[in-house]
């Protein structure tokens, strides 16, 4: 009879690993998919800026720092992995094309010109896109560090190999309210 309740015990922990791993399996794997929707959306971001810096390019002969400004920038955010390296690199891409974007607003022949708008317009909707896919990708960490830190998954999530996930924090740059001067 204490073997069978023994052989019980061991089953019904056996099934609670297996649950409990498949459980974590499937939510670490949604953390990876709305990362892959990030860098989908980031990519499409990286590819617009050389379009819209080419076309400014001409109108802005002598804006030379701030067209290279925005392609380091472009480069290094680019050649970042992770959310803890692609959110910085992209606050900085985020503050060169807000400084681009001021500069296209103070040449008319530009904010008039139709591949300018196109691609302000493609750009903006790129980073309202981008806007949801870190919403939706935070709230998957979200729900993987918490079901990975509730009891009694994290008594054995480390030694299964399930560490914490970061999130893809908002820049302390896109926190700030923008000025705004009337004349």
């Amino acid at each position: 009879m204490t073997l069978w309740i023994i052989v019980g015990i061991a089953v019904l922990i056996g099934l609670w690993l297996i649950a409990l791993y498949n459980g974590l399996i499937g939510a670490r794997n949604q953390t990876e998919t709305a990362w892959s929707q990030i860098d989908v959306q980031l990519k499409r971001r990286h590819d617009l800026i050389p379009n819209l810096v080419q076309v400014v390019k001409d109108a802005m002969g002598y804006e030379q720092e701030t067209l290279t400004k925005v392609i380091q920038a472009r480069n290094a955010a680019v050649s970042a992995s992770g959310p803890a390296q692609a959110g910085p690199a992209e606050a900085a891409l985020t503050q060169a094309t807000r400084g681009l974007m001021a500069l296209v607003e103070s040449y008319p022949q530009l904010k008039a010109n139709d591949n300018v708008k196109a691609l302000q317009e493609e750009l903006t909707s790129t980073e309202n896109k981008i806007a949801f896919s870190r919403q939706f990708y935070n709230d998957s960490v979200n729900a993987y560090n918490n079901r990975r830190q509730s009891f009694p998954a994290v008594l054995a999530a480390p030694s299964l190999g399930f560490g914490p996930v970061p999130l893809f924090s908002m820049p302390e740059t896109e926190r700030e309210v923008p000025k705004v001067a009337l004349r």
